[in-house]
Parts: C-alpha cells; structure tokens; sequence
C-alpha cells in the first residue's frame, strides 16, 4: 500500500476530517439479507447513499471518485486527505454478522481506493463494536494487512457508551496497536436533546452526543485505563471544550481523584476545526493544547467550509485569535501527529 509522499512538506492543508463511500460496495449491500447501506452512482458527477430502498442522501462524486475528489483537494490547497467512512456506514443496528462482513468490506474497498491515490489519502476504517473481540481483530486486520492508519467509531454504539466495560477489547487492541480513533456522533445527532428536527438534530443534538462521548472518555475511565490512546473527536469536540470547567467542578466535588489527572486525560484528545467562528479556535486552542487542533472540513458534504479550510485558520491568526506561531501545527503538523505519521510543515 502506498505512503503518504514526502513532499507533503510543500502542502498547505491535512484535513483530519473527511468521509468516502467506495462505490464497489453496492454490490455488497444488495446481497448482504439485511438493510445496510449502499451508493447508487447516477452519472459522472452525481450520486445517492440508500439505506435499502429509501434515500438517505444525494451525494457528488468527490464522495466515491479518488480522481475527482483529489482535484477537488488541489483546487482547495489540500495536500493529504483522512478518509473514514460516512457515518452511516457505521452499522451498529445491524446482526453482529452482517456488521462485521460488511465492516470487512468496507475496509477492504477503502483501502483500495486510498492506494491509488498516490499518497494523497490515508485512511480509517470501521470495525463491527456489536462484537467488541471480533472489532478488535478488524482493527488488527486492517492496520496490519490493509495499511489503515485507525478507525472512525460512533460516539455510542448502538446505546451503549464508549466507557461501558464491554468495549475493552476494542480500546486494549487500539492503544496496543496505535491505532488513530477518530469519534464522530451517529444519526445525525437525533435523540441526544429533547428537541427534534434538523435545527435541533444537526444544530445542538451533534454538538451534545460528542461532548457526551468524552465526557465517558475523560470522566468513565477509558483514557485513565488506556492513557496512551489516540483519540480525535470531531466538530472541535462539539460542546466539550465549554462544558468542561463544569464537569471538573462536578468531578471536583462528587468525583474522586485528583483534578489534575483528568486535565491531563482531556488534554490528551486531539479535536478538529470545524467549528463555523474563527473565534471558537481560541478556545480549542486554551482547552486542548496547540499541538491537538487540527483542520477538519467533512469534505465533501460542504464544499464551502473545505475550500475554505486553510484561510479558515490563517484568517484567526490576521484577527488576533490565534498566534501566528500555532498555525502551521493546525493546518498540518498536529493531524500527522493523531495519524502517527512523521511530522511535516505547511506553507503558511
């Protein structure tokens, strides 16, 4: 499998945060007996995921064609590209079996289309948490035989949160290997506030599942048991980076162990920038550490905030929110750092 080039040294952006639906897995979930995703191609340029017979999402072909979504990473200054699965790929409702299978296939056909990037892409795969012992396998699997880099995991699985007892295989195999996990919320945020709808949902529900799943990380005991995790969580950690001073004071007065520790924990997470305000940068920055932000886009979904991505971050730093000196790690060094890739610099 290929590596990433080194003359990434010349790049301007990694973006940390972007999905790819290889189209070989049509296929795959047509014949699978249960209701999995799958990509139906329309045309050259156009496209729709399915979940069985209903459409999820109309979708361009940046989302499945490595050609047209490396022009799309020229055109916007982007470099090297981490692929993960959409989150709906992320079949935790389904059999164990039928997960695993299709995690298997998933991971295979990314793989695939990674390798004919030229170095351009890495990737993350999935891995069925249903069966915390068989995902760690996966995991071993596709970091071993696939060159993967990680995984992209839901922010629960299937109602059970990530520092449930049960999950212990899946996070013993990742630090083991060290494997990048990157966390992102599943369906669309529904059903993490009491509200409902797309305002809702997408708006606050996101925001509040993410900083639910590290919240569990930090304060249940996973990053404490397994401290030399890599974790990145998107969508600058939803509401995390706010609520934290809370959290601590909850922890502080009803929790045990030192405060200090659990700094430490949080403080171990990387988080990406798609955060909408250049202003909330600064406060990614004073929570998690300058060597922990990271851009993300959720390229290709909004093409206006991936085009935008670099300047994004340089423009914090022309109105005072972030230092100058920090921009360079963001923009790349600290994304090499989650993937554990040699580190490298970005024209700024």
């Amino acid at each position: 499998m290929s590596q990433p080039d080194p003359s990434i040294a010349r790049s301007t952006v990694v973006d940390a945060h972007a999905h790819h639906f290889p189209s070989s897995l049509s296929a795959f979930a047509a014949t699978s007996g249960e209701v999995l995703p799958s990509l139906i191609v329309d045309g050259d340029r156009s496209g729709r995921i399915m979940i069985g017979e209903r459409v999820f999402r109309a979708v361009d072909s940046q989302l499945w064609d490595v050609a047209h979504r490396v022009q799309a990473m020229d055109e916007a200054g982007v470099r090297l590209q981490v692929v993960s699965p959409v989150p709906v790929m992320l079949t935790y409702g389904a059999s164990a079996e039928a997960a695993q299978e299709y995690s298997a296939a998933v991971n295979d056909a990314l793989a695939a289309d990674v390798d004919t990037s030229g170095g351009r892409l890495v990737g993350l795969g999935t891995v069925a948490l249903q069966n915390p012992t068989g995902a760690a396998a996966e995991l071993e699997r596709l970091m071993r035989d696939l060159g993967l880099r990680g995984v992209e995991i839901g922010t629960t699985i299937a109602g059970t949160e990530l520092d449930d007892p049960s999950l212990t295989p899946f996070w013993e195999a990742a630090e083991r290997l060290g494997a990048a996990v990157f966390i992102h919320p599943v369906g669309g945020g529904g059903g993490a506030v009491r509200r409902t709808g797309q305002l809702y949902d997408f708006g606050m529900g996101m925001l509040t599942d993410t900083s639910m799943a590290a919240t569990a990380l930090v304060f249940g005991g996973v990053l404490e048991e397994f401290p030399r995790l890599r974790i990145g969580l998107a969508h600058g950690c939803g509401a995390f980076g706010w609520v934290y001073p809370r959290l601590r004071k909850a922890h502080e007065v009803w929790g045990s162990g030192p405060v200090d520790a659990v700094d430490e924990r949080m403080r171990s997470l990387w988080v990406d920038t798609l955060v909408l305000d250049p202003e909330h940068l600064r406060l990614l920055v004073h929570r998690f550490g300058a060597d922990k932000v990271m851009v993300g886009t959720d390229h290709p979904f909004f093409p206006d905030l991936f085009t935008a991505a670099g300047s994004f971050v340089r423009e914090a730093a022309g109105a005072h929110i972030l230092d100058d000196d920090v921009v360079e790690r963001i923009l790349s060094v600290n994304a090499t750092g989650f993937l554990g890739l040699p580190a490298v610099s970005a024209t700024v």
